[in-house]
């Protein structure tokens, strides 16, 4: 039964999972909002340590483009934005987020965030028009835009299709709904190859120098393209990702000098 069941497996995505003892980042997120007056969350301090894990290992900046890797100018990190009630999803591309502080990308972000909400952002408008699409043609356009945007280059943002406009990493957090953890798909028609997603930070006990102690951990929950990452690639990044949130004082101390 199993044998005809399922047909060649032809998916490349890989599921991970990461526990992040977040007693530095919280802390860290505190102080750093405290200083610079904007609403800092454990989302940002993510969305930049991936970014920087992200430069940490380059080759896996890039997009798969008619069965070739070509790779991304630039580390942009595409955060998923809830509006509507939280039943849509549409979102923000920081640009260059391994080169802008934590505080600068919930600045940016807080704007890019507003604009989806009141349905000014060109991602939302471009949602719409295809929403308002016979439903047999939906498919086939959002297929379409894809191919001429990534495989060839082609920019549509004068038709109101925004250029590459998910970038190299998506981020999204599901802890601010109640949910503990989740492991998020990838989108093929964005040709992002990594999504991660924030869970919710609860108290765990955890094993410290030999001793049980309680503290407050970051489930997160990571789909990636094996097409692009391995095992290798995706060690060497959950290592920065871990040492950013687990150290931010030490990594990011120009933000609270």
């Amino acid at each position: 039964m199993a044998l005809h069941a399922w047909g060649a497996p032809s998916d490349p995505t890989v599921h991970g999972l990461l526990d992040v003892d977040a007693t530095e980042a919280l802390a860290f997120v505190r102080d750093l909002r405290a200083k610079s007056g904007e609403r800092i969350t454990l989302t940002h301090l993510v969305g930049h340590a991936v970014a920087r894990a992200i430069a940490q290992q380059p080759d896996v900046n890039a997009i798969v483009r008619f069965g070739r890797l070509y790779q991304r100018d630039t580390i942009d990190v595409f955060f998923q934005v809830a509006f509507g009630g939280g039943g849509n999803l549409a979102g923000h591309k920081v640009e260059r987020a391994d080169l802008k502080g934590v505080a600068a990308i919930a600045r940016e972000l807080g704007e890019g965030a507003s604009k989806v909400r009141d349905g000014r952002a060109e991602n939302v408008k471009t949602t719409q028009r295809f929403t308002h699409m016979p439903a047999p043609m939906m498919g086939l356009a959002l297929r379409a835009a894809s191919l001429l945007t990534y495989d060839l280059g082609l920019d549509l943002s004068a038709y109101g299709v925004p250029f590459d406009s998910f970038g190299s990493a998506m981020v999204t957090n599901v802890g601010s709904f109640g949910l503990t953890v989740g492991l998020p798909p990838l989108l093929p028609i964005s040709r992002c190859p990594l999504v991660v997603l924030v869970g919710e930070v609860q108290d765990r006990p955890v094993a410290r120098d030999g001793a049980v102690v309680v503290r407050p951990v970051l489930p997160i929950g990571v789909t990636f393209d094996h097409r692009l990452l391995d095992g290798y690639h995706a060690g060497v990044l959950a290592k920065e990702f871990r040492r950013v949130l687990e150290n931010p004082r030490e990594v990011l101390a120009d933000e609270l000098a």
